[in-house]
């Protein structure tokens, strides 16, 4: 005849199965806050939101803000609730609003991930878009000073004699370019305000300016040195824009073809 086991020890075998029973539900929650279980998933969602913007790298550290994050939101919301706030009326409409932008993102980045922008693509893109040149390219000097009469006057020294980079290093006001002798190195005549612009393209190679040129910084003494053409990119150079130009392309396709398939009795501004 087998012996009962003493009641401590049945107690103790009691609760050991209950503990073993509850581990598993135990792992898949993070915290307990007031009896409402804070389940793992939510940190690891979290983590991910976070690691996809890619400006952390998992860490221990990282790891443990993001729990604290996690049971801190649950505590706070708790106590929302206990406030009333999810009755009020602006309550939900911004839960609406949170709802309407969660499944709008999940629409356009599953069509994304499924329709993602090809090689082929890029490389027709780059044929179309791509140039023999690039443009033209000018290498130019110049003097700014204040006032009109101190152009002229600079003007006059220059065709005196004078050096234009030694009158521009000791004169302009341009304190960059004039140690340099007002060399302003090679750049299209885009990057330049209007009136210095239109102003260097007319010049010939060696030829300066009769007049001065006048724009908002000043008036300027200008001096053509060079021209070049400028080489057409190279696809590694301009890949990354391309591909984002034909994946928002893509994108405003989508959009359009869904807008246009639902019936609305409203009139859209554009």
């Amino acid at each position: 005849m087998n012996k009962l086991l003493p009641t401590s020890s049945v107690l103790a075998a009691s609760l050991a199965a209950a503990l073993l029973i509850s581990l598993p539900a135990v792992a898949q929650n993070v915290a307990v806050v007031n009896g409402k279980a804070v389940p793992t998933a939510r940190v690891n969602s979290l983590m991910d939101q976070i690691l996809k913007q890619g400006q952390q790298r998992r860490t221990p550290e990282l790891e443990a803000q993001v729990r604290d994050e996690v049971v801190l939101r649950e505590m706070f919301v708790q106590e929302a609730e206990k406030r009333g706030f999810q009755r009020q009326a602006d309550y939900k409409v911004q839960m609406e609003f949170a709802r309407q932008t969660i499944l709008i993102r999940e629409l356009f980045s599953q069509y994304q991930a499924t329709h993602p922008v090809t090689e082929a693509e890029i490389q027709a893109e780059f044929a179309k878009s791509s140039e023999p040149g690039g443009g033209t390219e000018y290498r130019a000097r110049h003097i700014l000073v204040d006032t009109e009469d101190q152009a002229k006057t600079l003007i006059a020294q220059i065709k005196g004699g004078a050096k234009f980079e030694e009158v521009a290093q000791k004169s302009s006001k341009d304190t960059g370019s004039g140690e340099n002798g007002g060399d302003l190195d090679f750049a299209g005549a885009n990057v330049y305000v209007p009136e210095f612009g239109q102003a260097m393209v007319k010049l010939k190679k060696g030829e300066m300016t009769e007049a001065p040129v006048k724009s908002q910084f000043g008036w300027h003494i200008i001096r053509l040195d060079d021209t070049r053409e400028s080489p057409s990119p190279q696809l590694s150079e301009v890949r990354a824009q391309i591909e984002q130009k034909l994946g928002q392309m893509k994108i405003a396709k989508f959009r359009d073809e869904i807008r246009a398939k639902y019936k609305t009795d409203y009139k859209f501004t554009n």
